[in-house]
Formats: C-alpha cells, structure tokens, sequence
C-alpha cells in the first residue's frame, strides 16, 4: 500500500508536527497513457508554508484531508504510456509520498545525465530558475555592480552568490551563524554578515557596502529588506523572491527606510518563477554549462524516509539546513 502525507489541519503560526498525518493510499489502477512511479527525492520548499494557508495566491492552498504536493524525482516502475519504461527518471510534482499512478503528460522524463537526479531539485531546477531569472532578470544585475543577498546559505541564496560572481559582481551575502557564513564565503561571496551577531544589521550592512548596493535579492524580508533599503544607492533593483522571516508572523512589520524608495528611486518587484516560463531554455543551456564546469555548485542537507518529511519541511523555518533541503526516499 503506497502512503502520503495529508495536510491534517490549517497550522497557526509556525506549523507542527500535529499539522500533518501519514496515511495509506490506495493507487488508481495502471491504464493506457499512465505510469506507476516510485518516488527517489521530494524537495520542500518555504513558499509551501502560504499553500497552507487557505488565502488566495499564486497557487491553490492546499486542501485538507487531502495528499500535499510539491516536486520529486522518481522512477518509472511500470508504464502504460508510450515514451516510458521501466527504470526512466521521471520529475513530477507529486510530492510527499511514496508512489504515484497518474498520466504520462504530468512527467518529465530526465534522460541520461551526468549530473546526479537530484540536481533538478536544486540547481538544474526551480531553484536554479529562481535565482537566474530574479537577479538577471528582475533585478537586471550588471558587472561592476554590488549585490545584497540574504538567506544566502540557502538553496536559492547561494545560486545567487555564485551567478552574480559569474557575472562580474561584488556579493555581499548574510547568513546566520559561523559555519553558514563560511560557505558561503567558500562560494565566492566578498563579504558575509552574520546576521545572529550581535550588532545593527544595517550597520553592518552598511560597514562593508560603503559606496551602497545597486542590487537586493530578498529572500527573508523583515529587517533584511529594511537594512537593504537604509543603504541602498540612486536607482537600486530589489527582487522579492521571497520573505521567510513572515511566514509564520501575526504581527505588521514597520520598515523605517521605506521612504527612500521615492527619494532614491528604489524599484522593488516581487516575481514567481514562473513568470519566465518562456525563458526556460535560456536557463537551461546557461545553468547546464555552469554546472557541467562546476561554476555553480549546489550542496544539499538530506533527511531520510518519507517519514521525515514534515520534519525536513519544518527545518526550513528553523535554519537547520545548508543549501537545498531535500528527502531521500530508499
């Protein structure tokens, strides 16, 4: 008997474990145009924390009582539907479970690559697209320019720091605690804040962007996207990829440097990455060529079993992961 992980009830705040209940499924039956998938990686991702919430947004809330979603990586054991056979990996987005029966067009067959399977959870995937289109395209980064990134020890975060080194700028990143800062300074970055020290965020912030920053790649928001504000320069692009420090919040958060927006004509876009759908071929022959050269590299924090994977997800809100958080499935 497969089994998935069901959304049990609306989580109030930060979510737990009680949010969440493992429970067997019955798989529809194999039919013409159809494969049957045993599932190897399931990636969690923060934005699924306002899926389960039931607002309206740029995707469906997830239902109650009913299996959640999100991108995986498996492999065909049975098919039904030409183009598939036994032992091709697949990516989906049939996520938080074990095995899935569905139709063939819901699959993306990965081919032979020299690359190992998860990578199209991280690097060679929507991670990677993410930071590719938000800062070359959303923030249109340029060599010569200095760029402010935060969460940078994260999965996006640090495919920003490498594309915008490849790129010709200077990085200033922040990340929380001694290890996290040394990796990614380990990745290129020219400066790393820790943002957990004691001390002023915009301060140091401002401490090793003397000259100010053209550039904001938000991934936490908060006083992350204030500070960024305090010492941003005449002209200056922020990309909200996302703002995972008000996630889980009830409270309003006040950004005192929002006023500089006007005076120092500050552009602040928000954007999805599949806003750029249209572009994918372009990142996938730029991203292929840097991960096929090791300019961009992608570490992973793996937790085991479908047992964990509420608990990898959880981990997300608490920093408990290096890079891209992912689930092994044996």
């Amino acid at each position: 008997m497969a089994r998935a992980w069901y959304l049990k009830s609306r989580p109030a705040g930060m979510p737990s474990l009680d949010n969440f209940e493992l429970r067997s499924v019955e798989l529809a039956p194999l039919t013409s145009g159809t494969i049957r998938v045993r599932n190897r990686w399931l990636s969690v991702d923060p934005y699924m924390r306002g899926r389960m919430n039931d607002v309206e947004s740029y995707v469906p809330p997830f239902s109650l009582d009913a299996p959640l979603d999100g991108a995986a990586i498996g492999e065909v054991l049975e098919s039904k539907a030409e183009g598939f056979a036994p032992g091709d990996l697949v990516s989906h987005r049939f996520g938080w479970r074990d095995e899935i029966v569905g139709p063939a067009h819901t699959f993306v067959k990965l081919g032979n690559s020299s690359v190992p399977p998860q990578t199209y959870l991280n690097t060679l995937g929507m991670i990677g697209a993410t930071a590719y289109f938000g800062l070359l395209g959303v923030a249109a980064a340029k060599p010569g320019e200095t760029l402010f990134v935060s969460a940078a020890a994260g999965a996006v975060g640090s495919a920003v720091v490498q594309i915008a080194r490849l790129t010709g700028m200077t990085v200033i990143a922040s990340a929380g605690g001694p290890e996290k800062c040394a990796y990614v300074k380990s990745l290129g970055a020219d400066a790393v804040i820790d943002y957990k020290s004691e001390g002023d965020l915009q301060e140091k912030l401002a401490a090793v962007a003397k000259n100010g920053i053209d550039v904001y790649f938000d991934n936490v928001g908060g006083d992350h996207l204030d500070a960024a504000l305090g010492v941003a320069r005449q002209g200056a692009r922020v990309a909200v990829c996302g703002m995972i420090d008000m996630y889980n919040g009830t409270e309003q958060v006040a950004l005192r440097n929002l006023f500089r927006v006007i005076s120092h004509r500050i552009r602040i876009e928000g954007f999805i990455v599949s806003d750029f759908s249209h572009r994918l071929d372009e990142f996938r022959a730029a991203m292929g060529r840097w991960v096929a050269n090791e300019d961009v590299v992608g570490r992973e924090t793996v937790m085991e079993g479908l047992e964990s994977a509420p608990d990898a997800f959880l981990a997300l809100f608490s920093g408990r992961n290096l890079g891209k958080m992912l689930v092994r499935l044996p």
